[in-house]
């Protein structure tokens, strides 16, 4: 459900090296950056860098032989398994052409602040910060929705446009008051998605994925935890949800999860493959 980065001050569309020569360079780096995951500062230690690193040339091998040149990759980050889900956040993989190196488009927020920038990342970088598991998921799309999303890709005004800088772990999925990582995601997929209508903006992306039947994922939460996480936490809010479902300490997001339901019922050829991580 969200995507939290402690990013330096010039960290929007950071684009990185190829994949081998920006683990090198990662060698003596402490993160500061955590997508999915806690906020807390964590060395990066040989173990966790070399997990990262064969999780990255797992997932590279997985998209080479998918196909295609986007999908969208999946982590583990945090344990949500209270809500009968698994993976956390997502983020658009890309390369300009076949034997280019792979990046990851998503959204992060950075840690205990209420606001999230867009990135672009290496492969092994999105699995560098101290997640879960190093279980992956590639939700891989068919030719013509490839096409669409390359194309978004290439435009970085296109995709900021879809961008809401005030973060909510828990953004409703119908509302553009805020928005979480994976909510950006789905919003661009949106606008590949819809052959009738051009998608331009959020509001327009929110209507057509009503109109298609997207369902988020509802969360049962007490309300110490609603009213806790209002109280303590910049990034966590519900007053963009409905009433009805607030005051029933119900929670609508954008999860994996709901991601790939939703593209599973559009029976257009997706596919869904997991990868297992080092344990």
């Amino acid at each position: 459900m969200a995507g939290a980065r402690m990013a330096p001050a010039r960290a929007i569309w950071r684009p990185l090296p190829h994949l081998a020569a920006a683990l090198l360079a990662l060698a003596a780096y402490t993160p500061l950056a955590y997508a999915g995951q806690s906020c807390e500062e964590l060395p990066l230690t040989s173990k966790s860098f070399s997990d990262a690193m064969a999780t990255g040339l797992a997932v590279q091998e997985a998209l080479n032989a998918s196909g295609r040149d986007v999908a969208i990759v999946g982590r583990q980050g945090q344990d949500l398994s209270k809500y009968g889900l698994k993976y956390s956040h997502v983020g658009l993989a890309y390369r300009p052409a076949a034997g280019q190196p792979w990046r990851i488009y998503e959204l992060l927020n950075q840690c205990g602040t209420a606001r999230s920038e867009l990135w672009v990342d290496g492969l092994a970088n999105f699995f560098m910060d101290d997640p879960y598991s190093l279980d992956a998921v590639l939700i891989v799309p068919p030719e013509k929705v490839a096409a669409k999303l390359g194309d978004a890709l290439h435009q970085p005004a296109f995709l900021r446009g879809f961008h809401e800088a005030k973060y909510n772990m828990v953004a409703y999925p119908f509302s553009t008051k805020y928005q979480n990582s994976n909510q950006w995601v789905l919003e661009i997929l949106a606008a590949a998605e819809a052959s009738d209508i051009r998608i331009r903006n959020r509001e327009q992306a929110q209507a057509w994925l009503k109109m298609a039947g997207y369902v988020p994922t509802e969360m049962h939460i007490g309300p110490l935890t609603r009213l806790g996480g209002r109280m303590v936490k910049a990034n966590v809010a519900f007053d963009d949800h409905p009433s009805a479902l607030r005051f029933s300490d119900r929670i609508n997001a954008v999860t994996v999860d709901s991601i790939m339901a939703f593209v599973r019922q559009r029976d257009e050829g997706w596919t869904v493959q997991e990868l297992k991580g080092r344990r």
